[in-house]
């Protein structure tokens, strides 16, 4: 287990953020309305927290082993680029992404909740399980939420790594800017 200083340090170099989905980005639930079609409820605040990163020119990565069209909506409304859906080895994904983004693994943060993350974990230099993630995955993790998949973990991540690397408040304001920008007003 690394002390707070180290996880600090550790937070420095975070780069890319990359999320589960299930469990993590929702929580864990799977619903189908009366056409059989899933339905996935994701938390407003996950989506703005991912927005700050972007803001703040942390790239956002979302890596699903299974394949919904909810999370394809979700991830195009939020304009994350990298949206990963029936990937069975993410292991070996984050790693193929790495070489192609040509950066090391100390650059990326997982979120994780159940134990197909736990070879993801392999891959990263941050280890992050949300509140509600089983005890093997909170075992091997850096950091734990205090907030649930679902319920705003992923925010809290996205604050936590922002104010760790001195970025909060210009996420929030190039966030702001963006918004005002894109009403029109001044």
């Amino acid at each position: 287990m690394l002390d707070q200083d180290e996880l600090t340090e550790r937070l420095q170099a975070v780069t890319t953020v990359i999320l589960d989905v299930d469990g993590v980005l929702t929580d864990g639930g799977i619903y189908y309305d009366p056409t059989g079609r899933e339905i996935k409820r994701f938390h407003v605040a996950d989506g703005l927290g991912m927005e700050l990163l972007r803001h703040a020119g942390i790239r956002v990565v979302i890596l699903s082993g299974r394949v919904s069209e909810a999370l394809t909506r979700r991830a195009a409304e939020l304009r994350v680029a990298e949206c990963y859906q029936g990937v069975r080895d993410k292991k070996a994904h984050i790693e193929k992404l790495r070489q192609g983004w040509q950066a090391s693994k100390d650059e990326l943060l997982y979120v994780g909740d159940d134990l197909n993350d736990l070879p993801a974990f392999e891959a990263v230099g941050v280890r992050v399980a949300v509140a509600n993630a089983v005890a093997e995955i909170k075992a091997q993790a850096h950091h734990t939420t205090s907030a649930s998949g679902g319920n705003g973990a992923v925010r809290e991540v996205c604050e936590w790594l922002l104010k760790a690397q001195g970025r909060w408040e210009q996420a929030i304001d190039a966030y702001l800017q963006g918004r005002r920008e894109a009403s029109g007003s001044s």
